[in-house]
């Protein structure tokens, strides 16, 4: 139960306290309304006693009488109606809120923290010690409780009204005051007059009501005189007859309105009455009758028969104050509330501030004191006490008992007990009536008497005595009124000589409720014994005895008994909160039923702190639901509309008819709450969830989409999903063109570009946009409700500050909707549908049309629902909001909602690490730059599907699509080798289409069918191909006209394409870049994206050896040819459709070396490749004579038609792949830097050495294949091309994969390719930098020295005539090298087994064993030998073993004759 701001004794003292009736002459009444108060309202304040009242009891034992009040009123000779009882108490619970503004009171218990809206904070338990030790235990529970003080003033209310009966007598009269102004004609008549109209009320049967203590009522004679206008002496002398008519004890001269109008105006006199007073106004009133008609469902009373007795009262405002601890709570007689409630014109005039005592001076307000002390002293108490003898007396000669009533009753205790009859054995005579002198009511009267006047002790024993009485003669409404105050004045004696009988108070309530019909009694009873048990902390009975008597027959009643009952819920020791919250939606249904809309609003949001967050979220909903519909029928908008907001964006469990009703009620609420302030700023709307960091921005205009043969360049979309990799790539592709733009390095402000920003893109800084290109935004929205929503009208908000980056001056922000569309334009969607539970994207477009800073704030737009979509809401459309209005009109209501991107969680600096900080994430504040060219690139006859290697011929068209030339076109990729533009001079660029057979794509011409396959050489240099001119080999120069692309100009070029040497698909990306002619300080470039996606599939294989030729002389004489072996084999599945490949053509591309001629034996003059067919090729090569500058190209043709290798595009691809060779080698070679520079010198000559067996030779084998498709047979073309380094290595058209496919052959090659990645995975050793070799190995020193052996391949001799046969023979050494050589030749023979010596048979060779000689570089020396056999057989010569080294060296080097073939000689007999 709430905390009350009075004690508990305080408040039962209050509530029943002796009663005074006041009779007022007219003149009288005059003289106190000049105050604008009635002679009782005059004297309310002041009738509460300063000190202690001495009277004595009947046994002459003195009692002392604290804190006494007194209750004055006017007579009102009609009973109070119970309708205008149960208005009266509906208003005084209406007026009475909690204050607003105030600190908010919070009461923790167990895990909840409760805001109890409230003015007032007590300690409602004993064991509260003070305000720290309480904080202390805040973990567990706090015992903090509420005050209700609308709670309070209806219990206040309520008691006071409560119309008098005949079977009590605390509210019947005790005494009456008789007021005479001594400003009449003849006071001392008007006395009479007075008298005698109180004796006629009294005795007189026509006047039923008010009720009277007993028939000689004191009556006390007072003469007011009015000090300003009166005459003091008249007044004394007026009084001084009435001392003599009445005697000093029965008479009283109060003197007041001393203040004199004219008197400072400025002079503040407290004014004590307001606080009454404003109990008794009623605020806003109605007539009764109106009430009825408005409210007929606010209360259903039922009558019991008796005027005189109510069934509940209804509530509403009345202002209190229970902070004020110390002022009197005034007792009103019922009969004011009636005045206060039926006379509106009193009412509205108190309630206009008119000020009250205005006449009157502090003196004034002593003399009132005053005189209510002389009379409660003089006239009151002493009438009390003569009548309590009386009573007293009376009884005990009529029982003819002892002296005192208190020893009777003793002996009646300690006599045997008589068993009580139980109250269901009872009959039901509530209808039973005493007579006035029944000695049972004079019991129950002297009872009354003593409870007044506090002698609790003797009232116990009288009210327990009548109860007998009262039960022996089955009077259940009197036995059960003197149950009541036995109990309560059982509680009340000082010393508690006995405990609390709530037995006592459960018979009362009971006899009250089921036998008597009474529920006001029994309320009576329920209030009393609950605020007792509640000062004994007997929570839990307190609160069963409130929830006992909540019934259908008063909302108001229950609503205010169960919010009790909650409140004892939560005050007991281990507080039940949840117990505590469904009472408070208990309390708050009745509330509302009664019409309390504030306070059933109230009762719904304390509850809901304990639902919040717990998972309960029909509970939520339901409890959300009404106070959204509270608050709207309060004109509480913006709650209602934070109530409804709660329903629809919780993860609802809601049906979606209900989620549908739920939706119309908050759009219409909605609506009603803007349409107060329509010019107020747009309010943000609940639904539908926009995921922010899901927003995606995207710069530029959307992609063209394909028109036939012409593909647009894919560039960058919102279709497309984010590739960090990709991204990645990009970025790096940007920085390396920028780089070589600015020669070598990348500028400090350079800004990649982005033209995408997305959650993991870089958003560090302002990204730049272009004037008058779109700004589309992409918008992740997401409806949770299982029913669609419309949004309608759906826009960008921004906000936009011009500013003019050439000039410094800016302009002023605007927001949108001040600004006009032409700074920013802005694209709506008319309708958005997103259907239930559904994620959508809405992409948003803005065009700016002036430069500046534009920052995106979100999003606008209409909310609906859509039309029909639920046809059932499931809520009564009678009650509150008329929802079913929603399913035809449709409504929707305009609102906002905020994109807030949270940047990257900051983890670089210690203090990033240890605190949680986020950086900026500036997507959504783009900065638009001045007007750039806008590039746009269309391919023409792109292919999808090449073979490897296979040359294809399109073309790329460039469009200048903006208002500003461009220039400095490049492209970059990171496969420079996939595509060409052609040479840089027109010579070497064949014409488009070309004319030459077939439409080749190679600049072709025609040769003589019968010529020998003889090389045909041309030359040209790597400077006209792009290459070796110190640029990076990726940044490819777009040859336009003039090198400028004018506004709306568009240039088509031929672009050769080679399909990669892997097979698979291969994503290979283009970077365009180009720039403004004019330079702008923000944006200095701008780039365009392409990515071709190339399917190959294989072609042929081709691996090359080269080895020196044992001729040492060529046609020319020279000493320098070799031999190089082509195996080419078609590796080509026939899913491809390509019937067979022709070798067209073999070319050599090489600073050093040509091919002379083909060595073939085939006199096939095609060479053609079925599937898995393989073809040896062997072609002599001489070195060249040419420059060290141009490279030449020496073209072997095996078919009618020269391909002109040194033209585009065969010489292009060729160039291209050996840049991409050089660069793969310098990355291997560039870790072994550091070790060569240590030995620098020893390396030297091993690189001479190494140079030996080094060749500069580079093969293009040209092809063609015939493919059928869809029955036409097509010829493609393609080329491969092989790098030749070292003499007798092998080298792969595609190197990658060798050493596999060297070791497997090819066979088990194609097996394996698929397992391929996982078998390179197993290996786990570290790979390491080889060292530089110390000496080089012997297969680079075999190559040092070439030695040749000169002889006839057979010899005839006549061994008959000559035994000895002597043999010329020539051994030819030529030094490969370019340093000089030292040659040591020894011609003996290695001691060996006995079969090397059955191998090279028994010669010998005459002359010198030995032989020294030096050798210039390149130099060939020729030395004559002559071998001597001894008789006919077949003779292996190359036994000589020659010995090297270079002249500034030490050691010596055996030259190998591996490579050399047997240099076999047969001697003949002749």
């Amino acid at each position: 139960m709430a905390q009350c701001v009075q004690s508990v004794q305080e408040f039962i003292q209050d509530s029943f306290v002796p009663l005074v009736a006041a009779l007022c002459s007219e003149e009288a009444e005059r003289l106190t309304r000049r105050n604008n108060l009635s002679f009782a309202e005059l004297v309310r304040p002041f009738c509460r006693l300063t000190s202690e009242a001495h009277m004595r009891d009947p046994n002459n034992q003195l009692h002392i009488i604290k804190n006494l009040k007194i209750a004055v009123n006017n007579i009102i000779t009609h009973p109070p109606q119970p309708g205008a009882i149960r208005k009266l108490l509906h208003d005084v619970v209406s007026v009475s809120q909690p204050a607003e503004g105030l600190v908010a009171n919070v009461i923790t218990a167990g895990d909840y923290d409760l805001n109890i809206s409230d003015r007032s904070v007590k300690a409602s338990v004993p064991w509260y010690s003070n305000w720290k030790e309480t904080l202390m235990e805040l973990n567990t529970s706090t015992f903090y409780s509420a005050t209700t003080p609308w709670f309070e003033s209806y219990r206040e209310c309520f008691l006071q009204s409560m119309p008098a009966s005949d079977h009590e007598f605390l509210n019947h009269y005790v005494a009456c005051m008789l007021v005479v102004s001594s400003s009449e004609p003849d006071p001392v008549e008007q006395f009479l007059k007075l008298s005698q109209e109180q004796h006629r009320i009294q005795h007189s049967n026509e006047y039923s009501y008010p009720k009277w203590f007993i028939p000689n009522t004191l009556k006390y004679y007072v003469l007011l005189h009015d000090v300003s206008t009166g005459e003091e002496q008249r007044a004394d002398s007026i009084y001084e007859e009435m001392k003599q008519r009445y005697g000093t004890q029965g008479c009283y001269l109060l003197k007041i309105n001393s203040r004199v109008s004219n008197r400072g105006a400025d002079e503040q006199i407290p004014d004590p009455w307001s606080q009454y007073l404003q109990k008794n106004t009623i605020q806003n009133q109605d007539s009764y009758e109106d009430y009825t008609v408005s409210n007929k469902n606010t209360d259903h009373l039922i009558s019991d028969g008796t005027d005189t007795e109510i069934k509940d009262g209804l509530s509403n405002n009345f202002k209190t104050h229970p902070l004020q601890l110390d002022h009197p709570s005034g007792t009103l007689d019922s009969t004011d509330y009636m005045k206060a409630s039926t006379s509106l014109q009193d009412s509205k005039k108190s309630n206009s501030g008119t000020p009250h005592g205005a006449c009157l001076t502090l003196t004034d307000h002593d003399r009132i004191r005053q005189f209510i002390q002389e009379f409660t002293f003089r006239g009151l108490l002493p009438h009390i006490e003569k009548t309590i003898r009386q009573l007293n007396d009376q009884l005990i000669s009529r029982k003819g008992l002892s002296r005192s009533l208190i020893s009777a009753t003793k002996k009646w205790f300690s006599g045997s007990k008589v068993p009580e009859k139980s109250i269901n054995e009872l009959k039901n005579t509530s209808g039973l009536l005493y007579l006035p002198e029944a000695p049972e009511l004079q019991i129950r009267k002297m009872a009354d008497l003593c409870f007044l006047v506090q002698h609790y002790e003797l009232a116990y024993s009288c009210y327990h005595t009548a109860k007998k009485d009262f039960l022996n003669d089955q009077a259940m409404l009197y036995a059960a009124g003197a149950l009541e105050m036995a109990a309560v004045s059982a509680f009340l004696q000082p010393g508690a000589p006995r405990p609390y009988p709530a037995h006592y108070m459960e018979t009362a309530i009971q006899t009250y409720r089921d036998i008597c019909k009474n529920m006001v009694l029994a309320e009576r009873c329920v209030l009393l014994s609950a605020e007792i048990l509640k000062s004994q902390s007997k929570y839990s009975e307190a609160a069963a005895l409130l929830i006992r008597l909540t019934s259908e027959d008063s909302d108001l009643r229950s609503a205010l008994l169960l919010e009790q009952a909650a409140h004892c819920f939560i005050n007991m020791k281990s507080p039940m909160v949840r117990k505590f919250a469904f009472h408070m939606i208990l309390a708050g249904h009745r509330f509302s039923k009664a019409g309390q809309k504030k306070h059933a609003l109230r009762c719904y949001c304390q509850a809901m702190q304990v639902y919040k967050g717990k998972g309960w979220s029909l509970a939520e909903d339901h409890i959300n639901f009404t106070i959204g519909r509270q608050s709207f029928t309060l004109r509480q908008l913006d709650n209602a509309v934070s109530a409804f907001r709660h329903i629809l964006i919780n993860d609802s469990k809601q049906p979606p008819a209900q989620q549908g009703a739920f939706l119309r009620e908050y759009l219409y609420v909605y609506k009603n709450a803007t349409q107060l302030s329509p010019d107020g700023p747009l309010p943000q709307l609940p639904l539908p969830y926009i995921n922010s960091s899901a927003t995606r921005v995207f710069f530029g205009h959307d992609r063209r989409p394909a028109e036939g043969e012409k593909q647009a360049a894919t560039h960058v979309s919102l279709d497309q999903e984010y590739d960090s990799e990709s991204s990645q790539q990009w970025k790096e592709l940007e920085e390396q063109i920028v780089s070589v733009i600015n020669k070598g390095t990348i500028p400090s402000n350079f800004q990649p570009t982005q033209f995408c920003l997305n959650r993991y893109s870089d958003n560090s800084k302002f990204p730049l946009a272009v004037i008058e290109e779109p700004i589309t935004v992409e918008v992740s929205f997401r409806n949770p409700l299982k029913v669609p929503l419309l949004l309608t009208d759906l826009s960008l908000l921004w906000k936009f500050q011009p500013k003019d980056f050439s000039a410094k001056h800016d302009g002023e922000a605007k927001e949108q909707g001040t600004c006009d569309e032409d700074m920013v334009g802005t694209e709506a969607i008319a309708e958005f549908l997103i259907n239930s539970e559904e994620t959508k994207v809405a992409r948003l477009k803005l065009f700016p049309h002036q430069t500046g800073e534009l920052h995106i704030l979100g999003v606008v737009y209409n909310l609906g629902s859509v039309q029909g979509a639920v046809s059932l809401d499931g809520i009564d459309p009678s009650i509150g909001l008329q929802t079913g209005k929603f399913v035809s009109n449709g409504l929707s209501v305009r609102g906002r909602q905020d994109l807030e991107i949270q940047g990257p969680r900051l983890n670089n600096t210690k203090e990033e690490k240890t605190s949680i900080k986020y950086g900026p994430d500036r997507r959504l504040d783009p900065i638009i730059t001045e007007e750039m060219p806008l590039l746009e690139v269309f391919f023409i006859n792109f292919p999808t599907g090449l073979l490897c290697g296979e040359i294809r011929k399109a073309y790329v068209e460039f469009v200048n699509v903006s208002k500003c030339p461009l220039t400095a076109l490049k492209v970059v990729s990171k496969h420079p080798e996939f595509f060409t533009f052609g040479g840089n001079t027109a010579a070497l660029t064949p014409l488009s289409p070309s004319a030459s057979e077939n439409c080749s794509a190679y600049k072709t011409v025609v040769t003589d069918p019968t010529s020998v396959r003889a090389a045909l050489l041309s030359s040209a240099s790597s400077a006209d191909f792009g290459v070796g001119t110190g640029g990076s080999p990726e940044v490819i120069q777009v040859p336009l006209p003039d090198a400028v692309l004018l506004p709306g100009a568009s240039v088509q070029l031929p672009m050769w394409l080679r399909g990669p040497d892997e097979e698979g698909v291969h994503e290979i990306n283009f970077l365009f870049y180009y720039e403004s002619i004019k330079k702008h300080s923000k944006m200095c470039h701008r780039v365009l994206r392409h990515t071709a996606v190339i399917c190959t599939s294989r072609s042929l294989h081709v691996r090359a050896t080269v080895c020196r030729s044992n001729a040492l002389g060529d046609e020319e004489g020279r000493g320098d040819n070799m031999l190089l072996f082509v195996d080419v084999e078609n590796i080509n599945t026939s899913e491809t459709g390509v019937k067979e490949f022709h070798i067209v053509q073999v070319s050599s591309n090489s600073k050093h070396w040509k091919l002379q001629k083909s060595v073939n034996i085939s006199g096939d003059k095609d060479t053609k490749l079925a599937s898995r067919e393989r073809a040896k090729l062997c072609f002599k090569a001489v070195r060249c004579k040419n420059s060290e500058e141009n490279y030449t190209f020496a073209d072997i043709v095996f078919g009618n038609e020269q391909i002109i290798s040194s033209a585009s595009p065969c010489a292009d691809f060729f160039f291209q792949s050996l840049s991409s060779e050089f660069k793969r080698t310098h990355v291997q070679s560039h870790a072994h830097a550091s070790q060569r520079a240590v030995k620098q010198s020893f390396d030297e000559t091993v690189r001479l050495i190494q140079k030996c067996s080094e060749v500069d030779l580079n093969i293009v084998v040209l092809w063609k294949a015939y493919v059928v498709e869809d029955s036409k047979q097509l010829i493609l073309e393609g080329q491969h091309h092989v790098a030749l380094n070292t003499v007798g290595k092998e080298a792969f058209s595609f190197p990658q994969k060798q050493g596999f496919k060297k070791i497997l052959g090819n066979s088990d090659w194609e097996d394996l390719e698929q397992e391929l990645p996982e078998t390179v995975l197993l290996k786990f050793f570290r790979p390491e930098n080889t060292p530089v070799p110390a000496r080089p190995t012997p297969e680079q020193l075999s190559n040092l020295i070439k030695t040749s052996l000169h002889y006839p391949e057979s010899f005839n001799h006549s061994f008959h005539q000559k035994s000895l046969c002597l043999v010329p023979v020539t051994l030819l050494l030529s030094n490969c090298s370019q340093a000089v050589v030292d040659v040591m030749i020894d011609l003996r023979h290695k001691p060996t087994s006995s079969e090397a010596l059955e191998i090279h048979g028994s010669f010998t060779w005459l002359g010198q064993t030995q032989y020294k000689l030096q050798l210039k570089g390149q130099e060939v020396y020729s030395l004559q030998l002559k071998a001597c056999f001894v008789h006919t057989g077949v003779y292996n010569l190359g036994t000589p073993r020659v010995f090297a080294k270079l002249v500034d060296q030490v050691t010596l080097f055996e030259t190998s004759q591996q490579n050399s073939m047997p240099a076999l000689i047969i001697i003949n007999n002749i």
